[in-house]
């Protein structure tokens, strides 16, 4: 078997050599770093598992372990009949943990769900000066759209996630960052996902967070970073009242 080559890791860091877990967790390291090494992009066919063992200098047990292990996490995508390629590395995992985290044992007074609002806050505070310089001078009627049907929705007593969701994408869409897109995307489905197992009720309140998003439209629209965090304060308001929670 050819040695592996040289800038790889060969074994995990902190694991006793030679045990199952460390094996795997070695072989699953070098295997991202020959994707990193290679410049593999999404989409891109990784070697053979057979031709994997002879550049990595690993069993393929190992490699098949490891290639089980990444595909789980999404770094790699197994079609079968076809290969292995570089995955997509969306946040579908992460949703899908936290999504069971929160259902599972929200405990200590929905305290999981509580987490994740304080996080999708964070990213809309944390993002109000980008957001509002992207939009700022324009003319969004796709949003203000959107804004109208949630009001709608809501003076029915009903919620109204697809527009919720297609609002948040929109006000990201003009910022060059994709990651910040995924990740409000992704709390915002675990948000979505989880409060009605919890049996949290906010109807009461959909209005003010339908009109909300009017406002927060509005400030960047307008170029009013300060008016926008305050929108987006009261957007969050009713779902911090139903927690018990303290707005940031």
């Amino acid at each position: 078997m050819a040695a592996a080559q040289p800038g790889f890791r060969t074994s995990a860091p902190g694991g006793p050599r030679g045990t199952d877990t460390s094996r795997r967790a070695a072989t699953t390291g070098r295997i991202k770093d020959f994707i990193l090494v290679e410049g593999l992009r999404p989409g891109d066919l990784l070697p053979t598992e057979v031709e994997l063992c002879e550049r990595l200098g690993v069993s393929r047990s190992s490699v098949r372990e490891a290639i089980r292990t990444l595909s789980t996490l999404g770094i790699v995508d197994v079609r079968h009949g076809h290969g292995t390629y570089v995955g997509a590395m969306s946040l579908d995992a992460l949703v899908e943990m936290l999504v069971f985290r929160g259902v599972l044992s929200p405990g200590d007074d929905l305290r999981a769900l509580r987490d994740v609002v304080e996080i999708r806050q964070v990213l809309d505070h944390g993002m109000a000066e980008r957001i509002v310089a992207s939009l700022a001078g324009t003319s969004n009627p796709d949003l203000h759209t959107l804004v109208d049907e949630m009001v709608a929705v809501a003076a029915e007593g009903r919620t109204f996630p697809e527009q919720d969701r297609a609002f948040h994408t929109g006000l990201l869409a003009r910022l060059d960052n994709a990651l910040v897109g995924q990740l409000v995307s992704a709390f915002w489905e675990v948000h979505t996902v989880v409060v009605p197992t919890l049996g949290l009720s906010v109807a009461a309140d959909m209005d003010q967070t339908a009109r909300a998003h009017g406002l927060m439209l509005d400030a960047a629209e307008a170029g009013d970073a300060r008016a926008f965090h305050a929108a987006v304060t009261a957007h969050y308001d009713p779902i911090g009242r139903a927690l018990g929670a303290t707005t940031p």
